[in-house]
């Protein structure tokens, strides 16, 4: 793990303490050194469309963690997770989660293998593939980018336990995708994330399946 940034360093300091979330030496180093990572492989893969460390601080690290109060686990599957957000970083902040991260995008994948790898972590598994061809079940299944929010229930629908949760982080027009949900999920909750050093607006819509699996 490389030195980093002392301004970096501060940015993530003051990001966590501002949403209420304490880390250990060893977390904070592991943010660090994810940060550090993305920052030496973005410039020869392209992985994400934000160059500078701090801002990935923001853009990445902390938006990823503002949803850490809404993560129940105990397995978590982030759908089109990219190079691995949120999942890596709910991964480091919650070592007794199991993460899934599921991508088609072969660069992206070999980044969370490569990221998993390095920074030790052994509550996670990155997967290479579609999600129509992934096989599973999951106690919440999380998406950052990855589609409607529509098409996201309904395409990881057979990943989730009855009674599990979909957690979908989303822009302020929601309200529109809502119903394109399937019948049988139901919105139960909806949080407005405050991300630090970000401008943007952020909610969180939780959604839930019947714990029968039947329609309501």
């Amino acid at each position: 793990m490389t030195a980093t940034d002392p301004a970096v360093e501060a940015h993530l300091d003051q990001g966590l303490e501002r949403l209420g979330i304490v880390v250990d030496p060893d977390q904070r180093q592991r943010l660090l050194a994810l940060v550090g990572l993305l920052h030496k492989w973005n410039r020869a893969y392209n992985l994400t469309a934000i160059r500078s460390p701090e801002e990935m601080v923001a853009r990445h690290l902390l938006d990823s963690a503002a949803v850490l109060p809404f993560v129940k686990g105990p397995t978590l599957l982030d759908v089109g997770a990219g190079p691995g957000f949120p999942g890596l970083v709910l991964a480091i902040l919650r070592p007794e989660l199991a993460v899934s991260l599921l991508d088609s995008n072969g660069k992206k994948v070999r980044f969370q293998r490569q990221a998993v790898m390095e920074l030790g972590l052994t509550n996670v598994t990155p997967v290479q593939m579609r999600v129509e061809a992934f096989e599973g079940r999951f106690d919440q299944v999380i998406s950052r980018a990855f589609a409607s929010l529509g098409d996201f229930v309904s395409l990881t629908l057979p990943l989730v336990l009855p009674g599990g949760q979909w957690l979908a982080m989303k822009g302020p027009a929601v309200d529109d995708e809502l119903a394109g949900v399937p019948v049988g999920v139901v919105p139960v909750a909806r949080h407005s994330l405050e991300v630090p050093f970000d401008v943007g607006s952020r909610l969180l819509v939780v959604l839930e399946r019947q714990e029968d699996g039947s329609r309501p």
